[in-house]
């Protein structure tokens, strides 16, 4: 048996780990500071959790809040309109964010971001644009694999946050948010009417179908607009041409300066080499060696022929497979195969077609089951085999997802 001391080693080893590959430096009190010196996290069984920031900033602001109840004398009434309206557009730029209230528009990003790059910031600057201060949420997948998803969401998020500070509060860590359904039913229940989704421009056309398809059925909106964040040129150098295609391509390559590239100048060379290393190992490359995959797996966009010669010749996406759309999260059954895109069936028998350059095949049909092996339970939350035990175990025999469609909006 493990000696308390052992376990509370190989717990502070594991938090250790995962710091590390962030960039974390200790406060030598359980704590750990970014780059900047911000305290950012502590150790929380065995694990890195991420701090409250909302919660602190609510915390800070009553003192001052307690202080400004206190009776001050009158002032002009002309005087004071300035800061009164300086006030209140604070208040609309920060999108009510702290007062625990909800606006009548949602604007949300759903993507990838894996790895996140200087070309995503464009995205999330389209985003604040169209949220004109109401609500604005960043919802990073929770996809994870090897050749395309090398980031684990957790981590994907705390460099997000490195990199874009100015949308720190924005982005979402929520293992509840797989697919753009869940972010869009999640937003219907708590209240708002309105929702934009910002998406690149390639992929405008696949989310206005989808979002619009279901309205009325899995959520009720009175307006949905899909926004374009603009044009990208994959050709193109800097910003406009960056993509999370050419980061790992770039990291499979061995080529660091070219990694460099596609990252803000937020994030400093440490928390660069330092994510460049979270994508090798990932992605399982080993140190100076280069091929693991074929590129057409990890980077499809950029060997084409490869991906449509794997296709056409049925070595993958063949019916009744079950694939996961890259840009959506949706998971479905390969129904039909087009001549460069499926349409696909979900579970719950809602149709999506996506091209075969955005999708990868699922990896969790193991976890259907209600065993995880000959011995054990499956107990992992999210899983169609973690469902059937809980079903078993409360005598459920069957459950209907339903919408209220009548419910009354504030």
């Amino acid at each position: 048996m493990k000696s308390f001391f052992q376990f509370l080693t190989e717990a502070q080893s594991q938090a250790s780990m995962q710091a590390k590959k962030l960039n974390l430096v200790s406060d030598g009190h359980g704590g750990w500071l970014d780059t900047r010196g911000k305290f950012v996290a502590t150790t929380e069984d065995g694990k890195l959790k991420f701090t409250d920031k909302k919660k602190k900033k609510v915390e800070d602001e009553k003192p001052a809040q307690q202080k400004a109840a206190k009776p001050e004398p009158k002032a002009d009434p002309k005087k004071a309109a300035p800061e009164e309206t300086a006030a209140k557009k604070a208040k609309a730029d920060e999108g009510g964010e702290g007062s625990g209230e909800t606006t009548e528009t949602l604007t949300v990003a759903f993507g990838r971001f894996n790895p996140p790059t200087v070309g995503h910031g464009k995205l999330l600057s389209a985003a604040k644009k169209a949220a004109a201060g109401e609500d604005l949420k960043i919802y990073p997948s929770r996809s994870q694999d090897a050749k395309k998803n090398p980031l684990d969401p957790d981590m994907k998020v705390g460099f997000m946050k490195k990199m874009f500070p100015d949308f720190e509060e924005n982005i979402v860590n929520d293992a509840e948010m797989r697919s753009i359904f869940n972010v869009l039913t999640t937003a219907d229940e708590q209240g708002y009417k309105n929702v934009n989704i910002i998406v690149g421009s390639d992929r405008q056309s696949e989310f206005e179908s989808l979002a619009q398809k279901y309205n009325g059925d899995l959520y009720n909106f009175d307006l949905i607009r899909v926004i374009s964040a603009g044009v990208r040129d994959a050709d193109a150098e800097g910003v406009e041409g960056m993509s999370a295609s050419k980061m790992r391509k770039a990291v499979m390559d061995d080529d660091f300066d070219a990694f460099r590239r596609g990252t803000p100048k937020e994030l400093n060379d440490g928390d660069t080499q330092a994510l460049f290393d979270a994508v090798r190992s990932g992605m399982k490359i080993k140190a100076k060696k280069k091929e693991v995959a074929e590129m057409w797996e990890i980077a499809p966009k950029f060997d084409t022929r490869g991906l449509r010669d794997q296709y056409v010749n049925g070595f993958i996406y063949k019916i009744g497979d079950i694939v996961e759309s890259l840009h959506t999260g949706l998971i479905g059954e390969i129904v039909r195969r087009g001549t460069n895109h499926l349409i696909c069936v979900t579970r719950e028998n809602y149709m999506f077609k996506s091209w075969i350059r955005d999708v990868m095949e699922y990896d969790e049909k193991s976890m259907d089951g209600r065993m995880r092996d000959s011995k054990h339970p499956n107990t992992l939350v999210g899983t169609t085999g973690f469902l059937k035990n809980a079903m078993a175990a409360t005598g459920t025999t069957s459950i209907k997802n339903f919408i209220n469609k009548n419910k009354k909006r504030k």
